[in-house]
């Protein structure tokens, strides 16, 4: 990672020269302010199984999905990652329509319902996009694949002359005899009776995705507090936080959860107590 540039960035942000200065003439009129720096490497996107063997994991930590294409055109996700606030209804229909150029509307997210899903491993180590989201990303793939040989057929065409862009299909430099992957879909169901020699009705791929390393997001993060010399109670003037999360699906959400990060971290912070007995049990 460009561990100075964000270290620069939030430098610049926060104006940490001047703040310096102000600092200074603050405390010459009794006033009391600080700056806190924090700059961090975290260990993300767990795990490589492999990898998570020889750290003493006794399970691989892969994770799946199932996208489906119904003949109606609808597509649903299914998805061993399951959701507990983190918005991967939103994300990960962005990730399929995004893959197979259909309107997100058009796909449905299910996760956490053990009657329906194919085996997962689950939602921890801020693993659900980078883990959760390849498998979909996969599975997309192979729906592709199967899209273009089906669309070869019907076009009568080689698969390598068949282009797939923005959710159409067509034999190269010839756009306007496209069919939709929604036709396809319908194709791959309805007509089953016209596949390809060899080729199984229906238009869906289930993915294993074991990743072949973490992910190692980074950033810096600046406060600027003032500080009552006689309560102790302490303000905050500023906060900077620069984070660079790699490729961001959605960045509401990103910024929701940097958010909440804040919030929780300055709870630990100011707002929060460790209350032991006299036994060293933690109470609280």
């Amino acid at each position: 990672g460009n561990y100075e540039l964000a270290l620069d960035r939030a430098l610049e942000m926060v104006g940490y020269q001047k703040f310096r200065r102000e600092q200074e003439q603050a405390r010459q009129e009794g006033r009391y302010l600080g700056i806190g720096l924090s700059t961090y490497v975290e260990i993300c996107g767990g795990a490589p199984s492999a990898v998570a063997a020889t750290l003493g994991a006794r399970a691989g930590l892969w994770e799946s999905a199932l996208v489906r294409f119904h003949m109606t055109g609808k597509v649903t996700v299914f998805t061993g990652s399951a959701t507990h606030g983190q918005g991967h209804e939103t994300t990960f229909a962005q990730i399929a329509a995004s893959e197979l150029g259909i309107p997100m509307e058009d796909v449905d997210v299910v996760h956490g319902d053990t009657g329906q899903i194919q085996m997962g491993v689950g939602t921890f180590g801020s693993r659900s996009a980078a883990v959760g989201g390849g498998a979909i990303v996969l599975s997309t793939q192979k729906i592709k694949e199967k899209a273009r040989k089906l669309a070869a057929h019907l076009f009568e065409a080689a698969e390598a002359d068949i282009v797939y862009e923005d959710g159409k299909l067509f034999v190269a430099g010839a756009p306007a005899q496209a069919k939709t992957i929604q036709e396809i879909a319908m194709a791959a169901h309805y007509y089953a009776s016209d596949l390809p020699e060899g080729m199984e009705p229906g238009l869906e791929a289930t993915s294993f995705f074991d990743p072949k390393n973490f992910t190692w997001p980074f950033g810096t993060h600046i406060v600027v507090v003032e500080v009552d010399p006689d309560s102790g109670e302490v303000a905050l003037n500023r906060y900077i936080g620069v984070d660079d999360v790699g490729n961001v699906i959605n960045p509401m959400i990103v910024d929701g959860m940097v958010h909440g990060g804040i919030a929780q971290g300055v709870g630990q912070a100011l707002q929060e107590e460790a209350i032991y007995d006299e036994s060293g049990q933690l109470l609280t």
